[in-house]
């Protein structure tokens, strides 16, 4: 647990009233009721550790990934597997783009690492430019940090892009971290997993929080065609790390393809409606692929927000950003419209904004 820190995230709805949770960006529709069942009916088996192999998670996700089981590695959550992976590579230089998930940050400067960050710029809707490349000459890294899409811009990487970054990586011996924890939730975001078997300098991080809404029983899994990288992972952590409702649920949520076809039919469909009232409101909005957008209103809006049983995603704290910059998660359309209802009433009562509606 978190002692004596500040939470760099969203989701704490522990502290306050929050009525509506806008920061976290979780699956709108919630977690599948096949995965509950799958949670309820594991509960008559606690009193047992958990299998620390998790053999039939593994097999179930390589089946579902089309990859090699020896590919697969689980981990308590996303960030546990960031961690380790940092643990197990050590690495002395390392390359992120900025803003992005702040745990790559984190998680370098346990071993003592400070990333270079490549910066993204408002002027050309935060997508990487063609100096990436040459940034990345330049630095001669041991690691690259990518989330695609990215959090917190929502923006899919270009597909040119990540090749020449894996090229590149194949050329140097650099490793590549690809975070793809929420590209199940967009439209037409490709996987980089069929070039697992070609390039062992590739990890690929996924997780069953954002797509399933499984956050409160952290799970998430990695693949890479490197079995010295994953056992140096898997020594970095505890065993028993997985639990027994968290395998199970894993297991269950893998079948539901229709559950993440409706879920990406709604986030389509509400993202649209969002950043078009956004817009109307004044705001300038980041496109984006993903279940979430990323705003630029006034500094304090997430304060007064938040009196109002509103929380959003505060983003001063992402390196890039500063104060006035905040994410909001595409929810269900009767939440969204009351976050609208709510911004048109801040803008009414404190003139805050020019209100164009």
């Amino acid at each position: 647990m978190l002692y004596h820190s500040r939470n760099p995230h969203g989701g704490d709805i522990y502290t306050g009233r929050v009525q509506l949770d806008f920061s976290a960006n979780t699956n709108p529709l919630g977690t599948p009721p096949g995965v509950v069942q799958a949670v309820q009916e594991s509960l008559c088996r606690l009193h047992r550790y958990p299998d620390p192999y998790c053999r039939t998670l593994v097999q179930q996700i390589a089946a579902f990934e089309a990859v090699s089981p020896d590919y697969v590695l689980c981990g308590n959550g996303a960030a546990e597997l960031i961690y380790s992976f940092c643990e197990a590579v050590r690495p002395k230089r390392a390359v992120e783009i900025a803003p992005t998930f702040s745990e790559y940050t984190l998680g370098l400067q346990r071993v003592g690492c400070v990333p270079q960050r490549y910066f993204l710029r408002q002027e050309t809707e935060f997508t990487i430019g063609p100096d990436f490349l040459p940034f990345l000459r330049a630095q001669k890294p041991d690691v690259i940090f990518l989330c695609n899409p990215n959090n917190p811009t929502g923006k899919l990487m270009d597909e040119a892009v990540l090749r020449q970054v894996l090229a590149f990586c194949r050329e140097s011996g650099c490793r590549l971290f690809a975070d793809e924890c929420f590209l199940d939730l967009t439209d037409h975001g490709k996987s980089l997993k069929e070039f697992l078997q070609d390039t062992p300098e590739l990890l690929i991080l996924k997780a069953f929080t954002k797509s399933y809404g499984m956050a409160g029983l952290r799970l998430g899994y990695c693949l890479s065609a490197d079995p010295q990288l994953l056992a140096g992972m898997s020594a970095a952590v505890p065993p028993w790390n997985v639990s027994t409702p968290a395998q199970a649920a894993g297991i269950a949520a893998l079948h539901e393809t229709q559950f993440l076809q409706d879920t990406r039919t709604l986030i389509r469909t509400q993202r649209a409606w969002l950043q078009t009232r956004l817009i109307q409101l004044g705001f300038w909005v980041c496109p984006s692929q993903a279940n979430f957008l990323l705003f630029q209103g006034p500094p304090q809006l997430h304060t007064q927000m938040a009196q109002r049983g509103i929380s959003l995603r505060n983003c001063d704290n992402y390196h890039g950003l500063g104060p006035g910059w905040y994410r909001i998660a595409v929810r269900l359309p009767e939440e969204n419209n009351a976050l609208i209802s709510a911004l048109q009433q801040l803008a009414e009562d404190e003139k805050l904004w020019q209100k164009t509606l």
